[in-house]
């Protein structure tokens, strides 16, 4: 199924904090893990990704480093920072009562004290 680019928007700098909580990744790497993990739900081009990789590494949520890979060729790697481990987990709060919250809507059950007790 072919997700509306507005829902994704809001959780994007979200998932890409959660693949660098799990390892350190380079660009590519993270747009064919997220395909992976959400079996093609999501599917980011690398003209979304990089300026997102960007602005979280000015804002000291990532920090970026040089390796030489097994083909002799230079990649860039991401790595997620304390105060990036931070901004995921109020990221990953905020999407939980946003989502317990439309599921409440939509007849579901739920609760959203996440945010009250911040």
């Amino acid at each position: 199924m072919k997700i509306d680019k507005s829902l994704m928007a809001g959780s994007t700098t979200m998932l890409i904090l959660k693949l660098l909580d799990t390892e350190d990744m380079y660009g590519y790497q993270m747009i064919e893990e997220l395909e992976r993990r959400s079996q093609n739900v999501f599917t980011l081009k690398a003209g979304t990704l990089y300026p997102i990789l960007h602005s979280l590494e000015q804002g000291g949520m990532v920090e970026s480093y040089d390796r030489l890979s097994e083909g002799k060729r230079t990649r860039k790697y991401y790595s997620i920072t304390n105060k990036g481990k931070k901004l995921f987990k109020e990221k990953q709060a905020e999407w939980d009562c946003y989502t317990t919250s439309v599921n409440q809507v939509l007849g579901g059950f739920g609760l959203c004290n996440h945010l009250t007790s911040m």
